[in-house]
């Protein structure tokens, strides 16, 4: 898996190799720009590092120099790695996780269209105080420590993206992920009757995909598109962000694989109630 320092250096060495090439074909980058129907502001960001051109990009720039199909490869794998991103969850807990909670909001904020695939658990921005409180405190040996009350804030603070009914929110969940009981049983509740009065509103998507669906694929990740130009994926480890339009596209269409299985609307409230019953009738 990339680790920061390498991801730098992947960068440098793409933007050096993109420069090189067009000073090879002895264009300048205006020339390079009007070949390639980009700006030539973006050109000189590509080539200097501080853009990360997308493999779309990359291909065009390709076209544009003429480059044969056969030296492409390695130049577009460099871009397909310059387009990932790697942080694990030490380095997220080390600079404080509610910072993450921030990017999150920030990510919506900036997307018009965001869909959460969810096999294990609900979204923080679907998540009581109490709820996330339980989630977000160590429970794992190896866990690193993290501030849990300003992370909770951070991420009660990101709920009002919901707010702006110009942005779409989509959440599928897996009935496992509502069944899970990962705090007690008053909190778990609390927490389902929350995401029903979420799914309620008109700019939300609410689906589940109940345990009797007939899939032939497993729901390994959970993963957050937005629009369609980013991707992240969550791991034990860690988060990875991916911006290649073929990663993207792959990931939207593991969504809608799911989401044509899955209960909605009065359907997927349906089972949050009675998920929320069996928790009620649990003994003290």
């Amino acid at each position: 898996m990339l680790e920061p320092d390498n991801e730098k250096r992947d960068r440098k060495d793409l933007a050096a190799t993109l420069r090189h090439m067009r000073r090879a074909a002895g264009l300048s980058g205006e020339r390079l720009a009007a070949r390639a129907a980009m700006s030539q502001s973006k050109i000189s960001r590509i080539e200097s590092g501080r853009t990360i051109p997308s493999v779309a990009d990359v291909e065009r720039i390709m076209l544009a120099l003429e480059v044969p199909a056969d030296a492409q490869r390695d130049i577009l794998e460099a871009a397909r790695a310059a387009n990932v991103d790697y942080v694990s969850a030490r380095s997220a807990a080390r600079l404080g996780i509610w910072r993450r909670q921030a990017e999150i909001k920030a990510l919506c904020q900036s997307s018009r269209t965001v869909r959460h695939f969810l096999p294990i658990i609900p979204s923080g921005l679907l998540q009581t105080a109490d709820y996330a409180r339980s989630v977000l405190t160590p429970a794992i040996e190896s866990d690193p420590a993290r501030d849990v009350e300003r992370a909770v804030s951070s991420r009660m603070d990101a709920h009002e993206v919901l707010d702006d009914e110009t942005r779409s929110f989509h959440f599928l969940l897996s009935e496992q992920a509502v069944r899970l009981k990962q705090a007690p049983a008053s909190v778990m509740v609390e927490q389902l009757r929350h995401m029903a009065e979420v799914s309620e509103r008109p700019n939300v998507d609410l689906a589940i995909l109940p345990n009797s669906a007939s899939i032939t694929s497993p729901p390994l990740n959970i993963f957050v598109v937005y629009d369609e130009r980013l991707v992240t994926v969550e791991m034990f480890s860690g988060t990875v962000a991916l911006r290649d339009y073929r990663d993207i596209s792959h990931h939207l269409n593991i969504f809608n694989y799911f989401r044509e299985r899955a209960a909605s609307n009065a359907e997927a409230r349906e089972i949050l109630a009675s998920v929320a019953g069996e928790f009620e009738r649990e003994p003290e």
